[in-house]
């Protein structure tokens, strides 16, 4: 029979994946998996039961294609006239953390459980993070 888990018994883990020279789309894909717990054998769709992510040199993935060029994210305030667009290689260059959570954010649901996933994703845009204490523990 099919058991469903419950939220206070999910044992959550600390993941490091490392962005250099990884394929930007197939790394959001294995960053969305972790976070949403579909890689676990109790996976329970309306409980979050997926792990911490932690994902170090943001700045060093790489892109197919013409993408850096051609590829544009806008942003508007509301107002008339607001409307403000970026490049690709703009965004990765100055914020490829933002970069990470805008993919990610696409591949999870649009609902309360989709924003409390999302909070457990951390992006580091060098090698360098301070959850050092929580990935290094070991499972008791």
């Amino acid at each position: 029979m099919t058991q469903s888990i419950r939220a206070e018994e999910v044992k959550r883990a600390w993941v490091v994946l490392d962005a250099k020279d990884q394929v930007f789309g197939r790394l959001i894909t294995q960053v969305a998996t972790l976070l949403r717990g579909k890689h676990r054998p109790y996976y329970t769709p309306h409980v979050d039961c997926g792990d911490f992510v932690v994902v170090i040199n943001a700045g060093k993935v790489k892109f197919s294609g013409m993408k850096l060029e051609d590829k544009e994210y806008f942003t508007h305030s509301g107002y008339f006239g607001s409307t403000k667009s970026k490049t690709l290689k703009e965004m990765l260059e100055k914020t490829p953390e933002k970069l990470f959570f805008l993919a990610v954010r696409g591949m999870l649901p649009k609902t309360k459980l989709g924003r409390a996933m999302i909070k457990k994703l951390k992006v580091y845009k060098d090698d360098k993070h301070p959850h050092t204490a929580q990935v290094s523990k070991k499972d008791n």
